[in-house]
């Protein structure tokens, strides 16, 4: 890349980047870390449940074209002790009484939370300690991977408050098998991380102390070996094929592929592989 289209690059970066911290925060930290960009829940006062002032923050910077911007992770994790209580019950309550409309409004933006984490192009892992709890539970597993601090506690609780956990639902089968999934969401009840790994609700199981190095040092990892237009692109493939027909799955599989070959991180490797016989260093 020659010297002009590196000040171009670094004028896209700085411009996208600023834009995530133009506005304040009220219930989030921000951090960038040259291709890293920490996002913390801090709200430790609530157990950082998920209020509607979080909810658009979070939606906020996940929506951001974060990869334009020189962000290749994003990590989340959790200020206090708990990660998160899952929604503000509190809130709820006040809609007690609401209409149909008030209430598809309010889970319209919950679901605009997870649809912005899902599609995030850029990696995402999710650090949890505490409690993990319903929504701040599909908040966690949502991310690419989750790693969680030994003692960290998982729960999909709805059912218990004559909830449904419906959003979560939709996107569980691509961690969960179904009797796992069916035990987890039909009977609630706190399963410790290493039942987490066990079942394939989390990636990694390190000790507390540990936590943020090693999503960290998991997502550097990553970040090394693999590119991150494949890394999006494969992204975009597994939530598109959920559900569709082996035809349908195929033509968009092969619709991904074409696509992929005429890229410039796929030209890269290509010839970086012929020439050294060794694929690229991507970070």
């Amino acid at each position: 890349m020659n010297e002009v289209s590196n000040e171009v690059s670094n004028e896209v970066s700085n411009e996208v980047f600023n834009e995530v911290f133009a506005r304040s925060f009220e219930t989030l930290e921000i951090r960038r870390d040259r291709d890293l960009l920490w996002v913390t829940l801090n709200n430790p006062r609530k157990a950082n449940a998920l209020a509607p002032q979080m909810i658009a923050e979070m939606t906020d910077v996940y929506r951001r074209p974060l990869v334009d911007g020189g962000i290749r992770a994003v990590l989340l994790r959790a200020a206090g002790k708990h990660f998160c209580a899952g929604l503000d019950l509190q809130h709820l309550e006040r809609l007690r009484d609401a209409g149909p409309e008030e209430n598809r409004r309010d889970s319209e933006s919950l679901r605009a939370l997870f649809a912005a984490v899902l599609r995030q192009p850029a990696l995402t892992v999710a650090a949890v300690h505490g409690s993990c709890v319903a929504g701040g539970c599909g908040l966690a597993t949502a991310h690419d991977y989750v790693v969680a601090a030994q003692g960290a506690r998982f729960m999909y609780s709805e059912a218990r408050i004559g909830f449904v956990p419906a959003l979560v639902a939709t996107f569980l089968p691509l961690r969960l098998r179904g009797r796992d999934l069916r035990e987890m969401l039909l009977d609630p009840q706190f399963i410790d991380a290493s039942q987490a790994l066990e079942i394939g609700l989390i990636n990694r199981v390190v000790p507390r102390d540990e936590l943020d190095r090693a999503a960290e040092e998991l997502a550097a990892g990553i970040l090394e070996r693999s590119s991150s237009e494949s890394i999006a692109r494969t992204k975009e493939l597994l939530l598109d094929n959920v559900g569709l027909g082996l035809g349908s799955a195929l033509e968009r599989a092969a619709e991904i592929n074409a696509r992929a070959r005429a890229a410039a991180d796929c030209r890269h490797g290509i010839a970086t592989f012929l020439d050294t016989k060794k694929p690229p260093s991507w970070r």
